[in-house]
């Protein structure tokens, strides 16, 4: 089979590529990173030196013409979590725009315009897209679902943790993959029972197999239009309908919670660490000891805030330092620096207590030993990076599934 090719955007420093690419099954053929918040483009940066220009684009993708955008068989992204309601209707049968800078709405207008769209989507998000917004919980992900419906995708979906399968890091993230009907996987997903795809012969299951929590399977239509589920979906109810996996075929939901099955080899925080020295600027002086011990621990204390208003705050300790025999919490995006933080990783060596690498959060993430190491760009920018990044592990494999599904189906 030639390889798939692949569309990358919101690239980052190419998390989705270093998974697909190891698998030799695809070839990013046109990918995209702008950060709008920056005047210096740092991942498209490392992108660049990582990868090369050719075909690289780090411009707002909401501004790029989708005649620019080369066809491709797959497209992937990791897309930021933000407000997915929709803001207006157009006369014409595309039907719809969501609000202005909403970049799902830039998937959907590629989706939309291209005259040999993608057949395959696979995408990636925090999970607390499938209960938001707090006001109509699972609100966006049904706006999501249905607007793919209405590009003839079928979609299956879970929240996967990196550490239950094995790999260094507690991430906690929603991967969904999309059919096209033109597609033999999507003719197949079609035949197959809901509760067949979801615990058997799904890609996501094939790759990472579950067994059932729950006897029950959620079943609901999605069918209004985007402009009355963005007003009405989910109106007043506390809790999102959408359970940890599922799929949807059209416009029926199947849900239902699932946990993880998986007996083998497990990567500890241990595992990464870098063997050979490392620099001072690492470790924690002792006179700022006291510091971290108060943000780590539990607090019970009576707090004002600039208003003037008086509140309790409590909070629970976390483990200090963390442990290394266990996968390592989620790195997040203030991972790096040298001011003490709640939630930065600290571990205990026999200099004392320090601050993880660039390298040992690469690791975390399962990319190579400075992947990120640029001229020019921080440890601090580095940590940055990996705090947004993935688990390549979990794309390597959800890749390599769904390559073999679309070469035997």
């Amino acid at each position: 089979m030639k390889k798939l090719r692949v569309i990358e955007l919101f690239a980052g420093v190419g998390g989705f590529r270093l998974g697909l690419e190891d698998t030799d099954n695809y070839e990013v053929v046109w990918s995209n990173q702008f950060e709008p918040s920056t005047k210096t483009q740092h991942a498209s940066k490392v992108y660049e030196a990582r990868f090369g220009p050719q075909n690289h684009r780090n411009q707002d993708i909401s501004e790029v013409p989708t005649k620019d955008i080369a066809d491709a068989d797959i497209l992937v992204g990791g897309f930021p979590c933000q407000d997915y309601s929709v803001a207006a209707t157009l006369n014409n049968s595309k039907g719809l725009i969501g609000k202005k800078g909403v970049l799902w709405w830039s998937i959907h207008r590629i989706l939309s315009e291209k005259n040999n769209p993608p057949k395959y989507l696979f995408l990636e998000n925090v999970d607390r897209l499938l209960k938001s917004p707090s006001s109509q919980r699972g609100r966006d992900f049904a706006i999501m679902l249905k607007s793919l419906d209405d590009l003839g995708y079928a979609v299956e979906w879970r929240v996967i943790n990196a550490a239950d399968y094995g790999l260094p890091q507690r991430r906690r993230r929603i991967f969904f993959l999309g059919y096209h009907k033109s597609t033999p996987l999507y003719k197949q997903f079609k035949k197959a029972k809901p509760e067949e795809w979801i615990f058997e012969k799904g890609t996501i299951a094939s790759a990472f197999p579950v067994t059932s929590t729950s006897s029950k399977m959620m079943t609901f239509d999605i069918t209004d239009d985007l402009v009355s589920l963005s007003e009405n979906f989910n109106l007043g109810e506390k809790l999102s309908p959408f359970l940890n996996t599922g799929v949807f075929i059209n416009g029926k939901v199947h849900t239902t919670k699932t946990t993880a099955s998986y007996v083998g080899k497990r990567t500890v925080l241990a595992d990464v660490l870098q063997k050979e020295s490392i620099p001072e600027e690492f470790y924690i002086p002792i006179e700022d000891h006291d510091k971290w011990h108060y943000l780590k621990g539990a607090k019970k204390e009576t707090r004002t805030s600039k208003s003037g208003f008086v509140y309790h705050y409590n909070e629970g300790s976390m483990i200090f330092p963390d442990a290394l025999d266990n996968a390592s919490r989620t790195i997040i995006t203030g991972e790096g620096g040298k001011s003490a933080s709640r939630f930065k990783h600290v571990i205990h060596t026999k200099k004392g207590l320090r601050r993880l690498t660039p390298v040992e959060l690469e690791r975390l993430n399962m990319f190579p030993d400075n992947h990120t190491y640029l001229e020019g760009i921080s440890n601090t920018k580095r940590a940055f990076f990996m705090g947004n990044a993935l688990v390549v592990g979990v794309v390597k494999k959800i890749g390599e599934t769904l390559a073999e599904k679309i070469k035997t189906t």
